[in-house]
């Protein structure tokens, strides 16, 4: 094999393992560094270093492991409802604030008894928060679904818009609308079963 092409395999691997660890959700850093770590397995072997080939293979195994236990534990769900003039959701909004604003644009969201709000706990631990406004006796416009930059697997979303859509059946509600400012949101909300109006809004039929 051209000695360039080894050299090649080498860099590829080494920018996986680089970009896996700027991963802030932890299961991607898993694949990725997976997947990295792979192909540093083989090109020490290709290029006949032992040392180098045994130690990613066993780094390949170890996010084995970890994805396995990942995927095959059981996770807690709940919501808490949120209390606006609370000093842990000030102190909240304002750490994510700046991400935020890349997905939610409303700087000045007034919270009045309009707006249904919670956080969304994962094992305890605060992973999301969800405030929507209401429309409607039947539409609520969701104003932020967010959830902090290492639970960002789906899981949140789907135990919010398919395990616990009867929480806003039960008050009355048939649909959530929603506007987004980026293709990134963009896939999350199809992924989730919204589609696009034709006021270039989002919308989930919970009915």
């Amino acid at each position: 094999m051209d000695i360039n092409i080894l050299e090649w395999v080498g860099y590829a691997a080494s920018l996986l393992v680089l970009i896996s660890l700027l991963m802030s959700s932890i299961i991607k850093l898993r694949w990725i560094n997976m997947i990295g770590s792979g192909i540093f397995c083989v090109y020490g072997f290709l290029i006949g270093s032992i040392p180098v080939g045994i130690m990613n293979g066993g780094i390949v195994i170890i996010n084995i492991i970890y994805l396995i236990k990942i995927f095959s534990s059981k996770e807690y769900f709940k919501l808490i409802t949120l209390y606006p003039n609370s000093e842990y959701f000030l102190y909240f909004m304002d750490f994510y604030r700046k991400d935020m604003l890349k997905y939610f644009p409303d700087k000045n969201l007034k919270i009045d008894k309009n707006i249904i709000g919670f956080y969304i706990l994962r094992d305890v631990i605060p992973a999301g928060i969800f405030m929507a406004k209401k429309v409607d006796d039947h539409t609520l416009d969701i104003k932020i679904d967010y959830a902090i930059p290492a639970y960002r697997d789906f899981k949140i979303a789907k135990y919010l818009y398919q395990e616990k859509k009867d929480y806003f059946i039960n008050k009355g509600f048939t649909q959530l609308t929603c506007l987004s400012i980026n293709k990134e949101h963009d896939n999350y909300l199809e992924k989730m079963g919204f589609t696009k109006n034709d006021e270039n809004r989002f919308v989930l039929k919970l009915t």
